[in-house]
C-alpha cells in the first residue's frame, strides 16, 4: 500500500527543529576542537596544587600543631634565654609569613580548578546536547510511524466498510 508523507506542519516543525539540533551540534564540535589534548602544567601550577593539597590536610594541621607547641614549650621552659620570649614575635612573623604566600598560592590553585570544572561542564553539555538531538530524532520516527499507521488502519477501516456496504447491498438485493 502506498503511504503518504507525513503533513507539511509536522514536516516544516521537525525541519527546524533538525536545523536547530545540527546548528548546537556543529557549535559544540568547534569549541571541542578548540580545547585539544590538555596542555602540559607549569611548573608554577603543579607546586600550587601541591601547596593547596599539602595545607589542606590534617596531617599539615596536626604536624604544624605539634611545631608550634613545641616552639611555645621551648620558648616558655628556657624562659629569658629563649630565642622568642614571651610574647613570641618571631612565631608571629613566620605564621604571618606562611599565611601571606599560602592564600594566593591556594586561590591559584582553586582558580585552575574552577577552569578544569568550567570545561567539564562544557563536555557534558556536548553530551546532553547529543543525546537530546538522538531522542528528538527518535521522537520524530515515532511520531511518523504513528501517523503511517494511523493512515493504514485508516484506509484498512475504509476498505472494511466498503466490503460490508457491498455485501449489505448484494444481501439487500437478494
Amino acid at each position: 500500500m502506498n503511504q503518504p508523507a507525513a503533513p507539511a506542519a509536522t514536516r516544516h516543525r521537525g525541519n527546524a527543529y533538525r536545523r536547530h539540533l545540527r546548528a548546537a551540534i556543529h557549535l559544540a564540535r568547534r569549541r571541542r576542537r578548540g580545547l585539544g589534548p590538555a596542555p602540559r602544567l607549569p611548573l608554577g601550577a603543579v607546586l600550587a596544587d601541591a601547596v593547596a593539597a599539602t595545607v589542606g590536610s590534617w596531617r599539615f594541621i596536626v604536624v604544624q600543631t605539634g611545631l608550634i607547641t613545641v616552639w611555645i614549650a621551648g620558648n616558655a621552659i628556657f624562659g629569658g634565654g629563649a630565642w622568642d620570649p614571651y610574647p613570641f614575635i618571631l612565631l608571629n612573623l613566620l605564621l604571618s609569613f606562611q599565611a601571606a604566600y599560602t592564600a594566593p598560592v591556594i586561590m591559584m590553585s582553586q582558580n585552575r580548578q574552577a577552569d578544569i570544572d568550567r570545561d567539564r561542564a562544557l563536555a557534558d553539555y556536548q553530551v546532553n546536547i547529543r543525546a537530546e538531538a538522538e531522542i528528538a530524532l527518535l521522537h520524530e520516527k515515532i511520531d511518523l510511524m504513528r501517523e503511517r499507521e494511523l493512515i493504514e488502519l485508516t484506509q484498512l477501516l475504509k476498505a472494511a466498510l466498503a466490503r460490508i456496504e457491498c455485501l449489505e447491498a448484494k444481501g439487500g438485493a437478494a
